[in-house]
């Protein structure tokens, strides 16, 4: 197997450049496109790597090292940074999307005729529906703070919804 100092330590002649393409640009070529799923830019990253191979051939000190694997880390380190500068530039340059904003006449529609259907429930009716759905709370505490059993506040509950669901049907 070659090494790192074998193949670069020759100042980046092109015959040392050219064999360790020769010898690695297969597997990298493979390794980056499971990395990136995107052919060209796996093609990019793993001309990067050997661009930056070049670049230290002088200063590579790896000994025994082999220089597929530090070729592999070089090539992971460039995807994983391809993979963010692609991220945070879809995040930076995502189209604005013309939302429809709510519109507050509609609220203030439906509030009112939330409280006119209201208003057409007895006070007992009422009260426990405001109790349970606008205070949250359980028929149980709503039994305790009205005074009544909790099997009214249950019937009572029923009652209300089901005279508010034939009102929605006859408006």
């Amino acid at each position: 197997m070659t090494t790192a100092h074998q193949t670069c330590a020759a100042s980046g002649r092109t015959p040392a450049l050219d064999e360790l393409m020769a010898d690695h640009t297969r597997p990298l070529l493979t390794f980056v496109e499971k990395l990136v799923v995107d052919h060209h830019l796996a093609e990019d990253i793993v001309q990067e790597t050997f661009i930056h191979a070049w670049q230290r051939s002088g200063r590579l000190r790896l000994g025994e090292v082999p220089i597929r694997d530090w070729l592999m880390t070089v090539a992971r380190d460039l995807a994983v940074t391809s993979l963010r500068a692609v991220a945070v530039g879809r995040e930076r340059t995502a189209p604005e999307v013309d939302v429809a904003q709510p519109d507050h006449a509609d609220a203030a529609v439906a509030a009112a005729e939330a409280v006119s259907m209201l208003r057409r429930l007895s006070v007992e009716h009422r009260a426990v529906l405001l109790h349970t759905y606008l205070a949250g709370r359980t028929a149980h505490q709503t039994a305790r703070i009205l005074g009544v059993p909790v099997r009214t506040v249950r019937s009572r509950h029923h009652d209300a919804l089901s005279t508010l669901r034939r009102s929605c049907l006859a408006a």
